[in-house]
């Protein structure tokens, strides 16, 4: 009897380690998750608290909904909350930041969808980098020093702010391999979703301190700057296009945008993703999408419809 309960136990300790490692290994393997949700404003409502509310960056917020005063929307006011995204073409590990969006993602379990936030980049001239770094250090209570230029642009500028209700970092700061990079919180939450750092990625107060004693020293962290993404939302294809960096720049200032011309590598990101179905692609909504830029996800290929 003992001899078959070890023999059972043997067997059970096999099956797990074989099937263990396989499970931790296996990534979130949708194009896209969350849900948009549009929004029936009341009088008070208006888009910057909303985004707020709403872990929404304001440029997001105005991009999906560009007819709409950003002040007073109006009380019945169909307000679209993009919280619907099609992940980027970077490794689903650790964090990636997507500069055109503004956004943050943490893919913190195997197999499951990302933690995501919006945040603010670099402004004009001082544009947060590209490419693949890591988390090297974090700190519960940043203390904030000035570069040299900041404080030759602004010579009342402190040498030293200790942390606190005035300190820039906000409460929670994480150091990149990319010296003088962080992803912190701000005293300035407004700002949220808007370029206008020096290269930081700032986030929402509340936001910072919920991804901060998630995140383990070691992260990795990807950059990426992707206007155009594309994935399947079961036996559809959908294309989601933001404004760009300079774009975002002119919602603020209320300009006529610039037009942005599809380029042959969104081509060939598009038709890769149709893979077979690529001469059943909408092209006409792809323009279209393209024009409006409005950063939530827009059907253009449906399998079941298409002929």
């Amino acid at each position: 009897m003992r001899v078959l309960i070890a023999h059972i136990g043997f067997l059970l300790i096999a099956t797990l380690m074989v099937v263990a490692p396989a499970n931790a290994g296996s990534k979130y393997n949708k194009d896209y998750f969350g849900e948009t949700v549009i929004h029936n404003a009341v009088f008070e409502d208006t888009l910057i608290h909303l985004a707020r509310n709403n872990e929404i960056g304001f440029v997001e917020l105005r991009a999906a909904n560009p007819t709409l005063d950003p002040w007073i929307p109006g009380a019945g006011a169909k307000i679209i909350l993009p919280k619907q995204h099609i992940l980027p073409e970077a490794p689903r590990d650790g964090i990636v930041v997507n500069l055109s969006e503004m956004r943050l993602y943490y893919f913190k379990e195997k197999g499951k969808a990302p933690i995501t936030y919006p945040i603010s980049i670099g402004r004009d001239g001082l544009q947060t980098p590209t490419g693949s770094t890591s988390v090297v250090r974090k700190k519960d209570g940043p203390t904030w020093r000035p570069t040299k230029r900041m404080r030759e642009e602004d010579p009342n500028l402190p040498a030293v702010v200790p942390p606190g209700p005035d300190n820039p970092l906000g409460t929670h700061a994480l150091y990149l391999g990319w010296p003088q990079y962080l992803i912190h919180g701000t005293n300035k939450p407004y700002g949220v979703g808007r370029r206008v750092s020096s290269g930081c990625m700032r986030m929402y107060p509340e936001n910072i301190k919920s991804l901060f004693p998630q995140v383990p020293v070691g992260t990795k962290v990807t950059v990426v700057d992707q206007p155009v993404k594309v994935g399947w939302i079961e036996d559809k294809m959908y294309i989601e296009v933001t404004p760009t960096q300079d774009q975002s720049v002119l919602i603020e200032e209320d300009a006529e945008l610039t037009a942005y011309e599809i380029s042959k590598a969104d081509i060939k990101l598009i038709n890769k993703k149709a893979g077979n179905h690529a001469n059943k692609i909408d092209w006409e909504k792809v323009r279209t999408a393209v024009q409006e830029h409005r950063g939530f996800p827009i059907m253009i290929l449906d399998i079941k419809t298409a002929i």
